[in-house]
């Protein structure tokens, strides 16, 4: 089974010590957003063939690393967009991630640390200049740390759209119109720009910007993990979206519990809501945010499957 680590919210970042805690009791509690019914799950290193992780920021699973990858295949989602101090609120500075994608990959290779240059949010104060230069900056910056580079053109939902209203309201941002010919020529151009840096372009869930230059990609990618980490497995494919190809997993995050406080985001409804629950997380907790599901176990025995409600 692949484990995300995760698209819900940043693990890797805020909760390390608690999932550190999963790791060693060998189980977690992951959770149906739709139901909010959450089931227990091992971690043992038998019943995981690997973590995906996703974040902004690693330096906080640096020390856990030699224990994590002496029993666990991991591979890595790196975002770093130079978005900073504009759309990403406490996001660390991009000079001190790079130093931690660096290592990580040192640390275990760059096939397994792929980068991604997500989303492109087109504003008045981030025009295509802007995300040509930064992009080519953070190319050179991470040649021959990485061969892969995911990016997408951010999708406005209605809760994103709110979020960029108050933006406008207070700081004068505001979302630009961008056509598809645009974004494909776009999207080449920063193709041409990885190339030279050993880095080829994957366009997730974004099909129409397929091309020559540009490749398909799927975040949990269920073919090239399977040859990266020899596991010889065929993984059923599960899409989260219209246009996703990624493989079947499950995810331990929780929605509304990210503090990075990124306009952008589709994970939180609410900033204030996420920044209350981080606060609020107890490293000891079997649930991410204690009370916040009701969940009932699923424990295989001798006897079958028995459900236990936790409240």
């Amino acid at each position: 089974m692949i484990i995300s680590v995760s698209r819900r919210t940043d693990i890797a970042a805020f909760y390390m010590e608690w999932f550190m805690r999963r790791i060693r009791e060998g189980k977690a509690v992951y959770y149906n957003p739709f139901n909010f019914k959450g089931y227990e799950i091992s971690l043992k290193p038998e019943d995981v063939d690997l973590f995906a992780l996703i974040s902004k920021n690693y330096q906080p699973l640096l020390p856990y690393l030699d224990e994590l990858k002496a029993k666990y295949n991991l591979y890595f989602h790196y975002t770093i967009t130079g978005l900073s101090g504009i759309f990403e609120e406490r996001v660390r500075p991009v000079g001190e991630m790079i130093k931690v994608f660096r290592e990580l990959s040192d640390r275990t290779s760059p096939e397994q640390v792929e980068w991604r240059f997500d989303p492109i949010v087109l504003t008045n104060h981030t025009p295509p200049e802007f995300f040509r230069q930064q992009f080519e900056e953070l190319a050179r910056a991470l040649e021959g740390y990485t061969n892969r580079c995911y990016f997408s053109f951010a999708t406005i939902y209605d809760k994103v759209k709110r979020a960029f209203q108050v933006l406008e309201s207070k700081k004068g941002v505001i979302l630009m119109e961008s056509d598809l010919q645009l974004q494909q020529q776009f999207a080449d151009e920063l193709a041409n720009i990885g190339k030279n840096y050993g880095i080829q372009l994957y366009s997730c869930c974004n099909d129409y910007l397929v091309s020559g230059k540009v490749k398909r990609g799927r975040c949990i990618d269920g073919e090239y993990l399977s040859q990266l980490f020899e596991l010889g497995k065929e993984f059923a494919v599960s899409p989260t979206r219209e246009g996703c190809g990624c493989a079947k997993c499950v995810d331990l995050g929780v929605y509304d519990t990210c503090p990075h406080g990124c306009s952008y985001c589709y994970a939180n409804l609410n900033k204030q809501v996420a920044l209350r629950n981080y606060r609020t997380h107890q490293p000891e907790d079997e649930l991410l945010v204690k009370g916040k599901i009701k969940v009932v176990k699923r424990l295989n025995n001798d006897d079958g499957d028995r459900q236990i409600s936790l409240f």
